[in-house]
Parts: structure tokens; sequence; C-alpha cells
């Protein structure tokens, strides 16, 4: 995980005690960049402690005499450094240990696991292990609400920045209209168009709209708000619907859909967050079918019985969203967190918000930063990656929510997400 503050060094555990460390005993950068590639090695260094005389203090042991490798613990580290193909970079003569602790570089085919083991079974070695990263518990962004989005961090969204934000992806909401101007969305990059009315007001005052559009692509460390899923996409906003006379409902209509979803297609969006569920359209329908054609990415939200037979979540293809907290157990369902979810609310304000249109905005971020990566990525193929268990990568766990890390570790076929 790549946070603010990375205590690199400390992977050296073992070599961490006694007076400050000589230019000998650093790590090259590359170790520190990388610890993966290198393994720490103890060997026995039995050397033979000073002569005392009256009035002195025998020093060979402690932190304060000078205690050197002697001829066996070098001997032995070149010898192992010969027989597995190592490269020293590193060493350090640990007095209270009796050792030599020696950081070794693996060759450029080298397998750490197969290495240690076969390491730990050599008699010359006192201790083997891989070279570990430790990090100081600190946040990974200075927005002052990132600590509260409980949903990013289930998600691995820090681990997951470090190889991808999104960048080059054009993600259209379909929903009510949007705080273009709140503080922490994006200055620039956000298109907007309004089908219901021509009311700018009552655009920028929108709560559902803003909500989903902040958990997608909220600015991350810019000292205010929260972090976004994937906050270097393009915005296409587009208002379809609009606040109900009472309630928080917001509601919509066949023609605003029809003239929204045409619009997305139309600017070549690759994904279509469409948090919203109704009956089945058979016009919608169509334009959502002529979408999946042209290669966009169409995520929707699952009704609060959870059952797919309502427009968006009926139409082969469309990768369904529900609320993890909901307990619904379709196979073929995405899961994310949706209850209590922090994002942005009108006039530069946040607040904490509930349902599946939260956890499908969550999803359409995840979407996109697999397709930033991807381009050719299809709906199928991400709904997949992200129905995983990360444990053991098998389909549909029902208690797992998507593990953004794992799934571009899986899509760029690395061993992990965090960047080397």
């Amino acid at each position: 995980m790549k946070l603010a503050s990375i205590l690199l060094a400390l992977g050296l555990v073992a070599c961490a005690s006694g007076p400050a460390l000589k230019p000998s005993a650093t790590l090259p950068a590359a170790a520190l960049e990388s610890p993966r590639h290198y393994i720490v090695v103890t060997v026995r260094n039995p050397v033979m402690a000073p002569t005392t005389h009256a009035a002195s203090t025998a020093h060979g042991y402690d932190s304060s005499g000078s205690y050197l490798a002697g001829t066996v613990a070098r001997r032995t580290s070149h010898a192992l450094a010969a027989d597995y193909h190592l490269q020293e970079t590193s060493s350090w003569p640990i007095a209270l240990l009796g050792v030599h602790c020696l950081v070794y570089a693996l060759a450029p085919d080298g397998d750490l696991d197969a290495v240690v083991a076969t390491l730990a079974r050599d008699p010359r070695v006192e201790s083997v292990q891989p070279l570990l990263a430790f990090s100081t518990e600190a946040s990974a962004y200075n927005d002052p609400y990132a600590n509260l989005q409980l949903n990013v961090q289930q998600m691995a969204i820090a681990e997951a920045h470090g190889l991808s934000r999104g960048g080059g992806v054009r993600v259209a909401v379909v929903d009510t209209g949007v705080d273009v101007d709140h503080p922490d969305l994006p200055a620039h990059g956000t298109q907007s168009r309004n089908f219901v009315d021509t009311d700018a007001k009552a655009f920028r005052a929108d709560a559902h709209g803003t909500a989903v559009a902040g958990i997608i692509a909220a600015v991350p460390n810019n000292g205010i708000g929260i972090v976004g899923v994937a906050p270097d996409v393009h915005l296409l906003v587009y208002k379809a619907c609009w606040r109900a006379q009472a309630g928080p409902v917001a509601v919509c209509n066949t023609f605003t859909l029809a003239q929204a979803l045409t619009a997305a297609i139309e600017a070549h969006a690759d994904i279509i967050n469409l948090s919203l569920a109704g009956p089945s359209d058979p016009l919608l329908t169509r334009l959502v079918r002529r979408g999946l054609d042209a290669g966009v990415i169409v995520v929707g939200a699952v009704p609060p019985d959870g059952l797919r037979n309502s427009f968006p979540t009926d139409v082969d293809g469309v990768i369904a969203v529900d609320a993890i907290e909901a307990g619904h157990h379709n196979r073929d369902t995405v899961r994310a967190p949706g209850r209590d979810v922090l994002s942005l609310a009108p006039e530069g304000h946040y607040d904490f918000y509930s349902g599946s249109s939260l956890a499908t905005a969550e999803v359409s971020g995840l979407v996109a930063l697999l397709r930033a990566e991807r381009p050719r990525l299809t709906g199928r193929q991400a709904r997949a990656l992200l129905i995983q268990d990360p444990a053991n990568t098998a389909p549909a766990v029902w208690t797992t929510v998507p593990n953004a890390c794992t799934a571009l570790a899986t899509l760029l076929h690395r061993r992990q997400c965090v960047t080397e």
C-alpha cells in the first residue's frame, strides 16, 4: 500500500538496532522501491572479543563497541551469494545477536518464495526472510473526511490508485442535476446537459446526482472533503430526473431518460451510470442495447426488492449492482457498500447516503479504473473481475465487496496491485 509516509527501510527488522547506520549499511533505492526482489539473511558471526585490561570494559557484543563481520561470516556470505546467484547489496553485523545481517538482491528470474525456502534449509544460514515493507497508520490522502469513507477502505481504493485513477475514461451520469461547482469536483473536464428544464439553480441544488458524481470523481489530495473512486475520469452529467414534490425521491420518465441515454451514447461515453430503477421500458431497453453494442458499459441499480425484473437491470449485459447490506443473493449481481456512504452534497457540503444508487456509483468508478487500463474491456469481463473473492478468486461470494486492488492485479496479470 503506497501511503503518505512509508517506512520503507523498516524491512530490515533484525537490523534496526544499534548506533546510527554507516553508509555501507544503507539500502539501494531499488530495494526501497521494490522490496519483493530482496531478501534478508543472517549468518553466524563468531568473533573473538578484544582483550580486556584493568579499568576497561569488554565491548565485543555491546552496541558501543566495534563489532565487525569476522572472516567466517564474510566467507559464508560470499559463498551463499555464489551458490544461489544472489547479489549482496548491504550488510550490517548485529552485536546484540552475534550475527551478520545481509540484504541480497535476487537474480532477475529468481523466485522469492523458492529462494527463501531453499536458504532456510541451508545449515550455513541462521535466518532468512523477505525484505518486508511497513507503513505508518496515516491516511493515504490529505482529504479530511477520507478516514470516514469506510467504503473506500473496504474496496482497497488507495492501493488501486497506484495503478489507475480512471484517466481518459468518459463516465456519463444519467441522474438528477449535479452541483458542478462543488469545490471537491474537478474544476475542468465536466460536461452537463439538462433534459428536464432550464433551471440552472435547481440543477446545481440536486442532491442525488451530486452524491453519485462525488462517489465517482471527487478530487483526492486537495486538502478538502473526500476521495473519489476514479477521480481522473471525464464526467458527462445528464439531468433526466428531478426531485419529487414530496420526500427525497427523484423521478424520471421515458422521454427524459431516452434523451439522456442518446446523448451519452453519441458523446462516446465509455460507461453509463444509471443509479435508478423502474418498470421494464421497450424504448429505453433498445437504447441501452444500442449502447452495449457500441461497446459502452452500462451499470444499473437493483431495486429494493433485489429482483432483476425492472429497468435497467433487466437488460442483458447491464452490470447490476446492489448494496451488500441488503442481503440479496443473486448470482450475477455485484455487491458494493451502500449504507451510510459519505459523498458530496449541494452548496459545497457533504452528507451520508444509503441505497443501491450509491453502490452503483462505486461500481461505475471501479469499472473506470479497469477500463482505463484496458480500453476494450467489456461489461461481462468487468463484472467477472469484480465478483471474485480476493482470497481465492471464487465467483459469486455473497459477503465480499469488490476489491479494486485485486481486480486490477488480475486484469494486468500481476501478483499484486502495489506498484513496483
